[in-house]
């Protein structure tokens, strides 16, 4: 079994700044891609940033410039600098890994996913 376990979200005005984590455990072998998204009620859950294990990044256009993906293979752990944030940005954020278990092959976990809310 993977659990992927989201924490940094929470209330900040605009213009500030949240860094989020996504620490993976389990029996994970290897992982590729990891990825953060993001969903609003009554919207489909959108692709924010995703990191390559050689670490080149893609960012949705909305937040380029201001989000930073980053990853931490020893402590499978993902990470999303959020700067510069707007109420726009307000949404559950969650994680995503593609990840492979000892003995099986490449598939998606998710995290839980946690709260941003930009509002002053």
């Amino acid at each position: 079994q993977v659990q992927l376990v989201e924490s940094g979200g929470g209330l900040v005005q605009p213009g500030g700044s949240l860094r989020l984590s996504c620490a993976a455990s389990g029996n994970i072998f290897s992982i590729d891609s990891m990825g953060w998204y993001r969903q609003v009620p009554a919207k489909q859950r959108e692709l924010v940033a995703s990191i390559t294990p050689g670490g080149s990044a893609m960012y949705a256009d909305s937040v380029k410039g201001r989000f930073t993906i980053s990853r931490d293979d020893v402590k499978k752990t993902a990470f999303l600098q959020m700067n510069s944030l707007k109420p726009k940005d307000t949404a559950v954020y969650y994680c995503k890994y593609v990840a492979r278990l000892y003995a099986s092959g490449f598939s998606d976990y998710w995290g839980q996913g946690t709260q941003v809310t930009v509002s002053s």
